[in-house]
């Protein structure tokens, strides 16, 4: 919702309370037979707010993708979110899964 203060958000409360998170990226198409074909990664850690240098080093990284969203970023109610990934979940040609998991 514009003009929405993101640290009073349910999301935000909830990676406040319990940092686990976890990010789905797909490659499906909007065809049917996209479905099939597709890939998915899922990235499974810990998500914490970023500050100081870390949060400059990955505002400038976003902002070099998205030149239009500096005020977004920059707004004071916004929050920049790191994922520390410990594992990645690959899901190919619909059932082909495979796991990578990190030690840290």
């Amino acid at each position: 919702m514009p003009g929405e203060d993101a640290r009073s958000t349910r999301k935000f409360a909830n990676l406040s309370t319990d940092a686990r998170a976890a990010l789905l990226i797909d490659s499906r198409s909007h065809r049917a037979s996209g479905f099939r074909r597709a890939s998915a990664v899922t990235a499974l850690g810990r998500a914490r707010e970023l500050q100081g240098p870390a949060r400059e080093k990955y505002r400038s990284l976003y902002l070099s993708r998205h030149p239009r969203l500096a005020s977004f970023v920059d707004a004071p109610s916004s929050a920049l979110i790191g994922l520390q990934v410990s594992r990645y979940i690959l899901v190919r040609d619909f059932q082909r899964v495979d796991t990578i998991e990190f030690d840290r």
